[in-house]
C-alpha cells in the first residue's frame, strides 16, 4: 500500500481534463490526462464554452481511470485537490466543483491549488532530493515567470512578462505564418530544418536592467516583414520559424543566467507548457552547463497542463496541515504568491 498521504488532484483550467494521485514520498501513483486539442484545433484558438462541456463529459471517466491505474479507490484517498485558478472560470468551476464533492462525501480535507504553484514544483517531481532552490522559469501560452524558488516551495517573483507572453507569442506567430494550431510546437517542427540567423529579429528588454519581458514587439515584427518576403514565405518559412524561436530562446535564457549570477542560485528549474520546446532546453543545458549551474527541466507529461503537478504541490501544503474551505472560490486571474 502507498504510504499516506494520498491526494488526488484534478486539473481543468483550459482544454486538458487531468486527473493524477501522488503518495506520501511525492511518487505520482497514477495520471490521467483527456486532451482537447483536436475539438478546439478548428478555431484556431479555445473556445472556453466548448472547453467546459468537455470537461464536464470527461472528467468522471479520467478520475475513474486514475483511480483503476492507481489501484485504489475514494476511501483510500486522504485530500483532494483542484485547480482554482488561473485559467478558464468555466472550466475551472468543473473540475473545483468535483473535488469539492469527493472531498465532502468522503469527509476529507480540500485544497484549492494555484495553477502557476504546480507548474513551479513540477520540475522536483520524483526528485530524490525535493525541491531544489534556485531560479525558477515558468514559461507558457499564457504566462512568462521569472522567480526565486526557496526549498519550502515559496518563492518570490523577479520579472514577468509586460505584454505577450512566450507561449502566446509562439502561437500568435504560428497562426500569421499558416500554421496549424497549435503555433507554438508547429513553429518548433518547422524551425529544425532553418537557420536562426538567418533574420535579425529584436531581443527586446534583453538589457533592460531588470527581470521584465516583452514579447509584443518582436510579434509586430514578424507581422511586418511577411509582406516583404512575398511569394519567396514558403521556401524561408524553416528560417523564419528558426530566427523567431531563437529570439525568444535567447531572452529567456540569458535573462534567467542572469538572475542565477545575481541571486548566487545554484540551479535553475524550468517549467511550463513551452518548457518542452527542444531548443530551448538544448540552449539551457549548453549555456547552465558553462555557468556551472544546474538545469532542472520539467520532464514528460509534467510539461503541459497535468494533474500530477497539482498533487505534487497539493502535497506540500497538506503537510503543513493546510486545507481551504469548501465554499472557496475559483479565480480566473489568481497570481502566483509571493514570499
Amino acid at each position: 500500500m502507498p504510504a499516506a498521504p494520498v491526494i488526488l488532484a484534478i486539473e481543468s483550467s483550459c482544454d486538458e481534463t487531468a486527473a493524477a494521485i501522488c503518495d506520501g514520498h511525492g511518487t505520482i501513483l497514477a495520471s490521467v490526462i483527456s486532451t482537447q486539442i483536436a475539438e478546439h484545433q478548428p478555431y484556431g484558438g479555445v473556445v472556453p464554452e466548448l472547453a467546459s462541456r468537455n470537461h464536464m463529459t470527461r472528467l468522471q471517466p479520467v478520475v475513474a481511470a486514475t483511480l483503476a491505474e492507481a489501484n485504489l479507490d475514494l476511501s483510500a484517498i486522504d485530500g483532494f485537490a483542484a485547480t482554482s485558478g488561473p485559467g478558464l472560470a468555466s472550466s475551472l468551476l468543473v473540475g473545483s466543483t468535483a473535488a469539492k464533492a469527493m472531498a465532502l462525501a468522503c469527509n476529507r480535507p480540500f485544497l484549492a491549488i494555484n495553477h502557476l504553484e504546480g507548474h513551479l514544483l513540477s520540475p522536483f517531481i520524483g526528485l530524490p532530493d525535493g525541491i531544489q532552490p534556485g531560479i525558477a522559469l515558468i514559461v507558457s501560452g499564457g504566462h512568462t515567470l521569472l522567480l526565486l524558488l526557496n526549498k519550502d516551495g515559496s518563492s518570490r517573483l523577479l520579472g514577468t512578462t509586460r505584454d505577450d507572453a512566450a507561449g502566446e507569442a509562439f502561437d500568435k506567430a504560428g497562426k500569421m505564418l499558416g500554421l496549424p494550431y497549435p503555433g507554438g510546437p508547429a513553429i518548433e517542427k518547422t524551425a529544425r530544418s532553418g537557420n536562426p540567423k538567418a533574420f535579425a529579429f529584436p531581443r527586446s528588454m534583453l538589457d533592460s536592467g531588470d527581470y521584465a519581458f516583452s514579447f509584443s514587439g518582436l510579434k509586430t515584427s514578424l507581422l511586418y516583414l511577411l509582406p516583404q518576403l512575398g511569394d519567396s514565405l514558403r521556401d524561408r518559412l524553416p528560417d523564419l520559424c528558426a530566427s523567431f524561436q531563437e529570439a525568444i530562446v535567447d531572452v529567456l535564457v540569458t535573462k534567467s543566467l542572469r538572475a542565477a549570477r545575481e541571486f548566487n542560485a545554484p540551479s535553475i528549474s524550468l517549467s511550463g507548457g513551452v518548457s518542452c520546446n527542444r531548443r530551448l532546453r538544448e540552449v539551457f543545458t549548453d549555456r547552465a552547463r558553462r555557468a556551472r549551474r544546474s538545469f532542472i527541466p520539467a520532464t514528460g507529461t509534467h510539461t503541459t497542463d497535468n494533474a500530477a503537478m497539482i498533487a505534487f504541490a497539493a502535497l506540500q501544503r497538506f503537510r503543513r496541515g493546510e486545507s481551504s474551505p469548501l465554499d472557496a472560490d475559483i479565480d480566473p486571474n489568481l497570481k502566483l504568491a509571493s514570499a
